[in-house]
């Protein structure tokens, strides 16, 4: 059954058909060949995603939207700018730090890229930096997006390891700002002897209070989301409905940036990203319920642990996997594929899950600017309209800081573990 299951999955990724049409067609044929009945495979896609907890995911993906649509995105570049813009490297400090407060809205790395890249990749090369190298920034910095909460990937993550989603989120904060600071001290090293620079003038306290109040009402997005789980006032699911409303506010009666004309245009938007993921994950489901009861990832994890004992090697071998996972997979395939194998493997030698989940989400971040297929480089290209050869060589220095980033939090768990247990949880 498993030379069936991933023999067909990996032909079908050959042949360019897409991530989740491979799962699912991959799945129907090993069900056909091991003669299960064809017609619980509908039954267990609508199943797998008709969970109360799931619902956060598209809630996540209107409210990143609608924040975009609300001209919130701006109002961020603009404070950051306005605070550390003057620095030598200020735009790329800008780049990280405005990327660290839009993923507390959006929880989406592609959204990421696509809200900020527009302004800041061709505020970048105006100020004298290399097209390539803001670009690849951009797509970096975006993949922050998955891992400072609130998380989709989070979301998927906790409901396939039956972990608590609210303890995820808070585990992500210190990893995420680890991760931008590795993606700072990069482009930092990187600009060093880079004499084209424009240096922009330092803003007067003045302006950055204006910039701040004129971003307050963003800046409180995260706070109403995070304060609310971690209050105990929300779940994470009713956070998210939370944000909408909260962001559909800001938008049409605050910046009164959205229009009533554009509403329908804003909402087919947030369905057909919504209903990509969700048919991805329906397709997933099924692929990992085979996986689980066909004993594929049972064999599996005994094979990866018969390879070694030593759970530095484990910890090595399974970062290898997520990484090169991530170079082909997006984030929520690659948790519904290796999840059910590498739990067992996690549970085995000891490791806290909340830990896995961070440290496997980082890896799946790194995956989204790694190429050939990291989806925040196509968006960051199209953007930039630079081919994928010339940003895939720009990328790699942050691509090694990341990697860096993500030893420490790997093998190093109070950076993840740290702040959960000083909030109690």
């Amino acid at each position: 059954m498993a030379l069936t299951l991933f023999g067909t999955f990996f032909i079908l990724l050959i042949l360019n058909i897409p991530i989740a049409v491979s799962l699912g067609l991959s799945t129907m044929i090993s069900l056909l060949l091991n003669d299960f009945p064809l017609a619980m495979f509908p039954s267990m896609m609508y199943a797998s995603i008709g969970k109360f907890t799931l619902l956060a995911v598209p809630f996540f993906i209107l409210a990143g939207i609608i924040m975009e649509y609300a001209g919130i995105s701006k109002r961020l570049i603009k404070l950051a700018n306005v605070s550390v813009g003057h620095l030598k490297g200020g735009l790329a400090l800008v780049t990280v730090i405005v990327s660290v407060f839009f993923a507390a809205i959006s929880g989406s790395g592609p959204a990421t890229v696509a809200a900020l890249g527009t302004i800041l990749i061709p505020a970048m090369v105006t100020a004298g930096y290399d097209k390539g190298m803001a670009s690849a920034l951009v797509a970096s910095s975006g993949g922050i997006g998955i891992i400072i909460p609130p998380s989709i990937a989070f979301v998927v993550f906790g409901v396939l390891a039956e972990v608590s989603i609210g303890k995820l989120f808070i585990a992500g904060i210190v990893p995420g700002l680890l991760v931008g600071l590795a993606l700072v001290l990069a482009s930092l090293y990187m600009l060093r002897k880079n004499k084209n620079l424009v240096k922009m003038e330092k803003s007067s306290g003045k302006e950055v209070w204006e910039a701040f109040k004129d971003a307050f009402w963003g800046l409180m997005t995260p706070v109403i989301i995070l304060g609310g789980i971690y209050g105990g006032f929300m779940t994470p699911t009713e956070a998210a409905g939370v944000a909408v409303v909260y962001g559909m506010f800001v938008g049409l009666f605050i910046y009164k940036e959205i229009k009533l004309d554009k509403l329908g245009e804003l909402f087919v938007k947030a369905s057909i990203s919504s209903a990509t993921v969700m048919f991805i994950v329906a397709n997933a489901s099924v692929f990992a319920w085979l996986l689980t009861t066909g004993r594929i990832a049972s064999s599996l994890a005994a094979g990866l642990l018969g390879i070694t004992t030593s759970k530095i090697g484990i910890l090595l071998i399974m970062n290898v996997i997520f990484l090169v996972a991530g170079c082909f997979i997006d984030a929520i395939s690659a948790f519904y594929i290796l999840v059910p194998i590498m739990l067992p493997i996690v549970n085995e030698i000891g490791m806290d899950p909340v830990l896995f989940g961070v440290f496997m989400t980082v890896n799946l971040a790194i995956g989204l600017a790694t190429p050939p297929v990291g989806i925040n480089l196509y968006v960051a290209c199209n953007i930039a309209n630079i081919p994928l050869k010339e940003i895939s060589y720009k990328v790699l220095p942050f691509i090694f800081a990341m990697v860096v980033a993500l030893m420490m939090i790997t093998f190093i768990p109070q950076i993840t573990l740290w702040l959960p247990s000083v909030m109690g949880m």
